[in-house]
């Protein structure tokens, strides 16, 4: 096996798992919210919060690093244009994603404490779901556009590079 081939590899399985980590994440949050039910959502954030961490923060940090040796090898300047703004997409994902994380961690929080207490969830948990849903359309965006970058390289410049 090459190098070009295990990075290029190690690449597209750590965007699949970006990717189909953040849909089922999505997915299951909304279904989980949808029953107004605080045990379920107390069950499934505490879930939630796990995969993220595991295995989303984990491709996070990997991309970066797969990304930047793959394109060193493949011989693909980083001044190429679909690389520049697949950098600039990642970054903006990850400033939707950081804040997502936090409020996800505190909705379980706040799901955990009405289960206990055999209550509804509170407002509290109404306003950060209704921002962490909003979070994800951009966030998912971001990431659509970087597998059409990552597939397609189309050839342009930005910032006359």
């Amino acid at each position: 096996m090459t190098l070009f081939f295990a990075l290029k590899f190690a690449h597209v399985i750590g965007a699949a798992v970006l990717l189909g980590t953040g849909a089922g994440i999505a997915f299951f949050m909304l279904m989980a919210h949808l029953t107004k039910n605080a045990v379920v959502v107390a069950g499934v954030a505490r879930i939630v919060v796990i995969a993220d961490y595991l295995f989303t923060a984990t491709a996070v940090v990997l991309q970066p690093i797969t990304g930047v040796w793959l394109a060193h090898v493949a011989g693909y300047p980083l001044t190429d244009g679909w690389i520049v703004v697949s950098i600039i997409l990642y970054l903006v994902t990850g400033a939707f994603w950081l804040p997502v994380v936090w409020m996800q961690t505190r909705m379980r929080t706040l799901a955990t404490e009405a289960a206990a207490a055999g209550a509804d969830l509170p407002a509290a948990y109404h306003r950060l779901f209704k921002l962490w849903f909003a979070f994800g359309f951009p966030a998912f965006g971001a990431v659509i556009a970087i597998f059409w970058l990552m597939i397609a390289r189309p050839a342009f410049s930005v910032f006359g590079w």
